[in-house]
């Protein structure tokens, strides 16, 4: 299916990403001839944007955008969906750059985002698909999970998961300016205005791998702004102003 598909862009933001994102773009460039990769570096310090450039010169579906500073996932994600409705790319999709996620799903997402508006990769929908996390931050993704399902009535078992995949239209709907978190909250917000707005999601299972190579973007920081996002979201859902 994905052999088919002529305008589809990976987002895949980075700090300090070198030792996995060259063999990463290869293996997403294999799952399909109408597959772009595009990403978005934040002034990584071990040359990660200087690999890209190498990759650029051998081929044209590979785009760099390159960030001043560390400015976050979600605005790394933002930058991203501009560039990919500037260039009019259909099918657009997040991706992390530490394996976490796998490219070998992708097929599986052009397949399903066919019927529907946003396909997320779930890590919970068949029980829980996740290999190498410790039991205390598999606790914390399982019930912060229901946390904001509960807050904000999102129909998703995975509300937090960064593996998705959207229709243009769906960005095109969407005003990414006034998007303001980061971390696991970004997520959230982007499947809630979406859900808001009368598009059809579609959570499909995955296997999530702690990452190869590198160190989690984890921190403090991340955790509180979801716990405090769900809450901005149901308020601003009442008063019509997402």
């Amino acid at each position: 299916m994905a052999e088919n598909i002529k305008s589809t862009l990976v987002i895949i933001p980075t700090y300090n990403e070198a030792e996995n994102i060259k063999q990463l773009i290869s293996e997403i460039l294999s799952k399909g001839k109408g597959i772009e990769v595009l990403v978005v570096d934040d002034n990584s310090i071990d040359g990660t944007a200087k690999i890209i450039w190498t990759l650029q010169k051998k081929n044209k579906k590979i785009h760099l955008i390159e960030r001043e500073s560390k400015q976050g996932l979600g605005t790394a994600y933002i930058a991203g969906f501009k560039y990919a409705l500037t260039h009019n790319f259909d099918y657009i999709f997040e991706m992390d750059a530490d394996f976490s996620h796998n490219p070998i799903e992708l097929p599986n997402f052009l397949y399903e985002i066919q019927k529907y508006d946003l396909v997320l990769g779930s890590r919970y929908i068949n029980g829980v698909s996740v290999v190498h996390w410790p039991i205390r931050r598999l606790l914390l993704s399982y019930f912060a999970n229901k946390y904001s399902r509960v807050i904000t009535g999102l129909p998703l078992k995975d509300a937090t998961g960064g593996f998705k995949c959207f229709r243009r239209i769906v960005l095109e709907n969407i005003n990414l300016d006034k998007v303001k978190s980061n971390g696991y909250s970004f997520q959230i917000e982007m499947s809630f205005k979406a859900w808001k707005k009368g598009f059809n999601l579609k959570e499909i299972p995955i296997t999530f791998v702690d990452r190869r190579k590198g160190l989690s973007k984890m921190n403090k920081k991340i955790v509180y702004e979801a716990v405090f996002m769900v809450w901005k979201l149901r308020i601003r859902s009442f008063l019509n102003r997402l």
